[in-house]
């Protein structure tokens, strides 16, 4: 009998903590409508982050009670989910193909629709300014190109597409683990407040 009512309390408690993210995701949302500037990192408050909404198939970006979807553009970030906790992260190059670091070591070009193939998220997100424009780098996607085919010791901490992604932009190497890592220097390098909106197939 303690089981069931268990469960419920369980059931209960995860339902009150997705309609506070939620509520959040509204906030922020409403925050970045009604800015006419693009928000940068000078204006956050000291405990702001400078992600203001993460990837997520489950709670999505929406306006109007319209999804925001973006059209990727050449150097954008992109990334999808991974075994539904993690994020694998990739530049757009154009002519729908996304250049990935591969778990295999493999540096590989593929098309959108491979990029999210093998994985657990069930569409692309775009990192992106307040203003629903893509951070784009043309540098950053021709080095991502530059380096197809290349193989490199995979390590799920030490050596992943997030430090590929961000070796595609630093001029010298950095030490970077963790999709909130990327998301960190990304934000500093553009000095812009990201959003991670839907990316239009």
């Amino acid at each position: 009998m303690a089981l069931p009512l268990l469960l419920l309390g369980a059931a209960a408690l995860s339902a009150l903590a997705v309609q506070e993210l939620s509520d959040d995701r509204d906030r922020v949302l409403r925050k970045r409508k009604s800015s006419n500037k693009v928000q940068s990192l000078e204006k956050l408050t000291k405990y702001e982050s400078p992600i203001a909404i993460y990837p997520s198939d489950i709670l999505q970006s929406m306006v109007n009670g319209n999804v925001i979807e973006v059209e990727p553009k050449v150097g954008a970030i992109v990334c999808c989910g991974l075994g539904g906790i993690l994020d694998h992260t990739g530049i757009y190059i154009g002519d729908n193909t996304i250049v990935e670091l591969a778990g295999s070591g493999l540096v590989k070009a593929v098309s959108m629709q491979r990029f999210i193939a093998e994985r657990s998220g069930k569409q692309i997100f775009i990192a992106c300014d307040s203003k629903e424009q893509p951070l784009v780098n043309d540098l950053a996607a021709q080095k991502a190109t530059e380096q197809i085919f290349n193989y490199y010791e995979y390590d799920v901490i030490n050596n992943n597409c997030h430090r590929f992604i961000w070796q595609c932009f630093a001029q010298r190497y950095t030490d970077i683990s963790t999709f909130k890592a990327l998301n960190y220097k990304i934000a500093k390098y553009y000095n812009r407040v990201i959003y991670w909106d839907v990316c239009k197939s």
